[in-house]
């Protein structure tokens, strides 16, 4: 199976065009040859319709092409007939999407009046039990017939009206059926979506995407790829649009890092129609990271050079980190093996922050570029390597972008049976001016982070931050979000809409103002139970809005405390980590002389 033609050489996936709208009149096409398009989620309820109008048009303001709206109730679905009326008079003809779970019912009513109507297969048509049951093959038949009576409806109303659906899994919501036959899994995500997509065919109904979200961008990478394969065997006229997102990235820098990382490392390989970058934050400013996400992409992919046919240096479909022996890096530290993926600096950046350094502070140099027995390669050029344990990495200006440069050297490599450790950098090739720091961010985190998402990388160097400091939090923040290494908190946290039973913004920064201490936890924070229990099923504890100003909380995806609350919610959550011996106090600031 492949997801693409090439990991060297960008071509962008062809998919079946899917008009949206009026295309002349605010309407967009995704797919063939369009660009790719900007969608967000306001976050107000659905019930206010003066705030809902007035979050859609902010959005639409700066450049949001597609915007969804919650519609958890059939009334809340109604009302989107006013809302988008009130738009529609105010000359905003963007299209809209209806968010729906659990409620065929809301779906009926909301296909009525938007454009788009995006369904959960994990619980569109069943409530999650946890449930653990075995299905034989009759059985297993029985329940997608159950599920074609409650869909079908749907995909026949949406073809009348020319109506667009999107199909998207989260991971973490699938169905008991799904988990007890597939598990938690990329084949568990896509076979569900497929599911769905078999009784819009069956229909003769076309005009459906996919979407295949998780907070985790290595599940996330995996499950696009296969899915993609997975159509393409299917058929050629399987080609149907993918938009891309991760789900629940959180806010700030580790928002943009993880959606860069799952995000951009698709893109780069020619995969997404339309994208979405998920942050606790105003909607408005998703938009922003979106634009200058997708302006890297055509730096950052090869769309030149064309390299010898050459076999895949990883398996696309299953995260296996490449097998490399451990070597020394200097003599107080190792790399490759079973080894962390150590952060390298240059002796520049080394000189300006060595003097803050801490003896117990987990972000500290661990290697210096300049002192390292580095083998500089040129991959694009034959070479010889007789010895495993060398360090290796690509040369300074090979005409080639980073991402491409590194998985050419990993397959020559490969090629000829050699597994020698690899430092990853960010950039190979500089600009004559320093990037801004946001863009710096971005582009050192679509490429380490794509490579890491690879298997590739024992040490990384990130160069194009200008500032020593931040380039060496950058650094380890990439690590942290690509799940290679835990040297701080980790936070799981939704970006907040109609169904949000508390203030998302407000009620995460309580939480890290007492949490963000506890190295290696992970916490997520959840603002209702659509996706909470089962994204936050690789999280240590979870905040979950249960009621309006009520709480529960979670061990894993176990609920443990019920109602509890807010006011008091996030005392007692410390209480619950201290209960699994997971608390550790934060140390005091040292003491001004």
């Amino acid at each position: 199976m492949r997801y693409c033609e090439s990991p060297f050489l960008y071509q962008r996936r062809q998919t079946r065009e899917i008009i949206i709208g009026d295309p002349k009149n605010g309407g967009v096409i995704l797919g063939g040859d369009h660009p790719v398009v900007k969608q967000s989620m306001i976050t107000c309820d659905t019930m206010d319709t003066t705030l809902t109008v007035q979050q859609t048009l902010e959005l639409v303001a700066v450049g949001c092409q597609l915007v969804r709206i919650t519609a958890p109730t059939v009334k809340d679905a109604a009302n989107l007939q006013v809302i988008v009326a009130q738009l529609r008079q105010q000359g905003c003809n963007v299209p809209i999407v209806a968010d729906i779970h659990f409620k065929p019912e809301a779906a009926m009513e909301a296909v009525k009046w938007v454009e788009v109507v995006r369904v959960n297969p994990g619980n569109y048509a069943d409530t999650k039990k946890f449930a653990i049951k075995e299905y034989n093959d009759e059985q297993y038949a029985e329940e997608l017939r159950r599920i074609e009576e409650k869909f079908a409806p749907l995909v026949r109303e949406a073809k009348r009206l020319n109506r667009c659906i999107r199909i998207g899994t989260n991971h973490g919501s699938l169905s008991d059926r799904i988990m007890n036959r597939f598990g938690d899994t990329p084949l568990g995500m896509v076979e569900s979506a497929l599911e769905f997509a078999h009784i819009c065919r069956q229909q003769d109904f076309h005009n459906f995407k996919f979407s295949m979200k998780s907070s985790n961008p290595k599940v996330m990478i995996e499950c696009y790829r296969l899915l993609v394969a997975r159509l393409n065997q299917l058929g050629a006229d399987w080609n149907y649009p993918i938009h891309l997102g991760v789900t629940e990235a959180g806010e700030g820098e580790d928002g943009r890092i993880k959606s860069a990382i799952g995000i951009g490392s698709l893109l780069c390989d020619g995969l997404g129609d339309t994208i979405r970058v998920s942050l606790t934050e105003d909607s408005p400013r998703e938009i922003e990271v979106c634009d200058d996400l997708l302006a890297q992409i055509p730096l950052l992919s090869n769309h030149a050079s064309r390299l010898p046919p050459q076999d895949f240096p990883f398996d696309p479909f299953h995260f296996e980190r490449r097998v490399t022996p451990e070597i020394e890096l200097n003599e107080n530290t190792k790399c490759g093996g079973e080894q962390l993926i150590r952060v390298v600096v240059t002796r520049a950046t080394f000189d300006k922050v060595a003097p803050k350094i801490r003896p117990k502070d987990d972000v500290k140099p661990e290697a210096v570029y300049e002192d390292l027995n580095l083998f500089e390669i040129d991959p694009t050029q034959d070479f010889e390597i007789n010895c495993e344990t060398q360090l290796v990495t690509v040369k300074d200006g090979v005409n080639l972008p980073v991402i491409t440069a590194f998985r050419w050297l990993a397959a020559k490599l490969k090629r000829l049976g050699r597994n020698n450790p690899i430092l990853l950098k960010d950039c190979i090739n500089f600009d004559s001016a320093p990037l801004e720091p946001k863009i710096a961010l971005l582009r050192a985190s679509v490429v380490i982070g794509a490579l890491l998402a690879d298997g590739i990388g024992d040490a990384i160097l990130v160069r194009g931050e200008a500032g020593g400091g931040q380039s060496l939090r950058l650094a380890y923040n990439i690590l942290q979000a690509a799940g290679c290494r835990s040297f701080k908190t980790d936070y799981v946290a939704c970006p907040s809409c109609g169904r949000t039973l508390f203030n998302l913004q407000t009620v995460t920064a309580r939480i890290k103002a007492r949490t963000e201490h506890l190295k290696g936890v992970k916490i997520a924070i959840m603002g209702c139970i659509v996706n909470g229990p089962g994204e936050m099923a690789d999280a240590d504890f979870g905040y979950v809005g249960g009621a309006p100003n009520k709480i529960n909380l979670y061990v894993g995806k176990t609920p443990i405390k019920f109602n509890i609350p807010e006011a008091e919610a996030v005392e007692r959550l410390v209480d619950l980590i201290k209960e699994h011996n997971k608390w550790v106090e934060p140390e005091l600031p040292a003491a001004v002389v």
